[in-house]
């Protein structure tokens, strides 16, 4: 095993006089692919700002290896300051960097560089920023969250990018499918200590659970053992007896131990309000189209809705999945086609923006309008009761909501939305900030849930395990359904699926380019074929030239005699160059012909 490039030992952190972190470490090899995992609020992002050196911490130490490159990506990158996004990429290089690597990325991640970054949507915030960590080429990569906001064409190309990578990886994320495909090793940060298990994510939560079974054994057997000598202790203690004084100290001991103790998180409690059930028909859409201007993102799509069915809608960001929602529930209507709503229509809607959250309201007025109960499952609830329910202590009932984490305004957004009864669940993006058991708890509600969900997601492991089909955007506003989850829809749509194609068609559009929806429009030679084209005359001179010296220097007749140890490695060299030498060839070769071929075309 390599020795450890980035460490921290015993880091000990308070906030506000509440520890966070008590002895917690982090040991990060060459090359290794580290997730860090725990629950919201466990103090993951803190450990990794630590490890990026932006935090102190209170007690512990910090080592990185002399001449190691780092960079953090936190959840909320900083992009003031640059006049363009490329400007911002390009402040992460170091001197040796190659500016052409962050050209390269910002078209790979759908932008051009020129943007403003104080005009950045979300997720176009969260792209720059990967080009931004990824431009350099570092030893060390330290990602929080680094999926949020991203689509999943872009995901899916992030973890091929990340798997190329040569440097090591730390990686927050509340998505198990990117987890599992990129982690060799997991650290789990629980109650303020970490443990590692030198497996993947795939592992982990097995390895978990056992642990948790055992620490509630112990505990239980500590509280036993408490019991029976406090039993003890109320028949009468002889202080004069030296022995029995020894017993009673025992006895303060175990007890400070349990009060020390930082129990497990609690789960929250997830239970949906049921409506009386809809009529069998939920939505019917024939032959539907909507378009905005120029940009068509529907097209002459019908879809059968039934009770029951939970459908998934999949694609790139702009693709125009929200607009099928609102077309599908009867929020817009279409330009072309009819939507038939069903009977008895109860509808509850997660909005992934959140707008509907007043930040300036408390925490408890957010859940109640007033009053100090809820009404969930046709039963009153105090409102502190129901705030537990979801993780929330009762002094935060007066919190101003724009004070709460990302994680806790997803969990009031689910508290606000399974509180209505309803019959039809509309959830855009209700995954986001969400912790992975909190993810598992939602999935079983929804697949229990007796009524009908419509789901926008770019969770593919929530996906799989939720919905019963998907409707996936194919570009220039055309929708498949297919039955099953998104690995179904892999499997049925054959292993050529390219997600590239449509997020750059859809962007096309976007940018008020609508000929590649309707024309099919002149295709190029990308930028890296592009940039490699340049390069390569210059590089096959280079080899070329490598070889006339090593040929020359083999073919004196005294250097073996002299040096057989030069004159082997000067053979390898020729070897190697000779190899280097033809596949340059072959490559220059093939770009000239798709050159010429796209030039033609």
């Amino acid at each position: 095993m390599n020795p450890p490039i980035l460490i921290l030992r015993d880091i000990h952190l308070t906030f506000g006089g509440t520890p966070l972190l008590e002895g917690a470490e982090l040991s990060v090899s060459e090359g290794e692919r580290l997730c860090l995992v725990g629950r919201n609020g466990s103090g993951k992002s803190t450990l990794l700002k630590i490890a990026a050196g932006l935090i102190e911490a209170d007690q512990g130490e910090r080592f990185l290896q002399p001449g190691i490159t780092l960079r953090y990506l936190p959840q909320e990158p900083d992009l003031s300051g640059h006049a363009t996004v490329l400007d911002y990429v390009k402040s992460g290089l170091g001197p040796s960097d190659e500016e052409y690597r962050a050209l390269y990325l910002l078209q790979q991640l759908g932008l051009t560089g020129d943007e403003d970054p104080g005009q950045l949507s979300g997720g176009e915030a969260r792209r720059a920023a990967l080009a931004h960590v990824l431009a350099p080429s570092p030893d060390i990569l330290l990602l929080d969250e680094p999926t949020n906001h991203l689509d999943l064409p872009a995901i899916e190309w992030l973890e091929g990018e990340l798997r190329d990578q040569r440097a090591a990886l730390v990686m927050i994320s509340h998505d198990r499918r990117f987890l599992e495909n990129l982690s060799k090793v997991t650290t789990w940060l629980d109650a303020g200590l970490t443990r590692r298990l030198d497996k993947g994510f795939v592992e982990f939560e097995v390895w978990r659970d056992d642990i948790v079974e055992q620490e509630d054994r112990a505990r239980h057997e500590l509280n036993r053992k408490i019991a029976r000598e406090t039993v003890w202790l109320r028949q009468g203690v002889k202080a004069r007896r030296t022995r029995n004084q020894g017993r009673l100290r025992a006895l303060y001991a175990l007890r400070k131990t349990r009060s020390e103790q930082r129990g497990q998180i609690g789960n929250v409690n997830l239970a949906v309000t049921a409506a009386e059930n809809s009529g069998k028909l939920v939505a019917e859409a024939k032959n539907i189209t909507k378009s905005f201007g120029d940009t068509c993102v529907v097209r002459n799509f019908s879809t059968r809705i039934q009770r029951g069915d939970r459908i998934g809608l999949i694609g790139p960001n702009g693709a125009g999945k929200t607009t099928l929602l609102n077309l599908l529930t009867g929020a817009l209507a279409p330009d072309e086609g009819t939507v038939r709503l069903g009977a008895n229509l109860d509808m509850v809607l997660l909005d992934q923006k959140r707008d509907s959250l007043d930040p300036n309201s408390t925490l408890e007025y957010a859940l109640t309008g007033g009053g100090d109960s809820v009404s969930v499952q046709g039963k009153s609830k105090h409102v502190i009761g129901y705030m537990k329910d979801f993780l929330f202590a009762p002094n935060q009932a007066r919190t101003p909501v724009g004070a709460l984490s990302g994680g806790e305004r997803g969990r009031l957004m689910l508290a606000r939305a399974l509180a209505r009864p309803s019959n039809l669940l509309v959830l855009d993006e209700p995954t986001n900030d969400l912790d992975l058991e909190t993810l598992d708890l939602l999935q079983e509600m929804l697949s229990d849930y007796a009524g009908t969900v419509l789901l926008v997601s770019h969770d593919r492991d929530f996906l799989d395990r939720v919905v019963t089909s998907v409707l996936a955007a194919e570009g220039a506003g055309l929708w498949t359904e297919y039955a099953g989850g998104y690995s179904d829809m892999l499997l049925q749509r054959g292993a050529d699926l390219d997600t590239r194609a449509i997020i750059k068609e859809t962007r096309a559009r976007g940018s008020g380019d609508n000929t590649a929806a309707t024309t099919g429009s002149k295709r190029k030679l990308s930028f890296k074929d592009k940039h490699a084209l340049e390069k390569l005359p210059g590089r096959v001179e280079a080899l070329q030239a490598e070889i006339g010296a090593l040929q020359k220097a083999l073919a004196d007749p005294a250097l073996y005699g002299s040096d057989p140890l030069s004159f082997e490695n000067t053979a390898a060299r020729l070897t190697a160059a000779e190899t280097k030498l033809a596949k340059a060839e072959d490559d220059w070769i093939r770009l000239e012909s798709l050159r010429e071929e796209l030039e033609g075309s």
